[in-house]
């Protein structure tokens, strides 16, 4: 009896072991990955990112442990579609959306339906974005700062079909983008040109189109060696 006892606990410690284990996924520099969930849930993963994924009988819990991905939540009331990045947390039931970590926090942007979402250990409620709002999370402070801005929603997600998309964003926050896809680093030469507006659709891992693109927009010098693209400056 004792030996059935035992087996029949070993039986239930892996079962909750197999349960409760999470599936670790991560994209290289460069790379989006589309990845179905057993639930009938989508994970789009962006460049440079990890998450675990534990699906359990009465919880699904994603974490976010580095970059970004978009959420595609299949419809289960009984269970919970929680993400986490650092201590601040997203759920929904049915309903699309991104998480983005931050150093300090999260960018969360709802494309369809409802989420809710909160920082671990605060106080607060926990704060109601809809379709078309995005929000900063951060880990110190309450959300204050929802923004409805469906357009700029549908460009911040560009990436999915492997696209930057710019409607003004300076020089600066468009290297920085390029660099989050591309192992070849963009380098602004002269700060002079640094806060330049820009405007128009780029492939994500055509960092010199962009470069050149900017020369001609510009009228800057535009240099490319194997390590990085110099954009500006003398001599180059």
């Amino acid at each position: 009896h004792a030996l059935l006892a035992g087996g029949i606990a070993a039986s239930l410690a892996a079962a909750g072991a197999y349960w409760l284990r999470p599936s670790k996924y991560a994209t290289e520099v460069g790379e989006v990955r589309r990845l179905p969930l057993k639930d009938g849930s989508v994970a789009e993963i962006n460049t440079a990112s990890s998450i675990q994924v534990s699906l359990n009988p009465d919880t699904r819990i994603i974490r976010m442990d580095q970059g970004e991905a978009w959420f595609q939540v299949a419809k289960d009331a009984n269970r919970p579609f929680v993400v986490e990045a650092g201590q601040v947390r997203v759920r929904a039931v049915g309903t699309a959306f991104s998480v983005r970590r931050r150093q300090n926090g999260a960018d969360v942007l709802v494309t369809e339906g409802v989420v809710e979402t909160w920082t671990e250990g605060a106080h607060d409620k926990p704060v109601r974005l809809t379709a078309g709002e995005k929000a900063y999370v951060s880990e110190a402070d309450p959300v204050n700062r929802i923004v409805s801005a469906p357009m700029e929603i549908d460009r911040e997600l560009a990436w999915r079909d492997g696209n930057i998309d710019l409607a003004g964003e300076s020089l600066a926050d468009a290297v920085a983008e390029f660099n989050r896809h591309n192992r070849r680093k963009l380098v602004i030469a002269d700060p002079a040109i640094s806060n330049e507006p820009l405007y128009g659709v780029f492939h994500a891992n055509d960092p010199q189109g962009f470069a050149q693109a900017v020369r001609v927009s510009l009228d800057v010098d535009v240099h490319v060696d194997d390590s990085q693209i110099l954009i500006g400056g003398k001599g180059s």
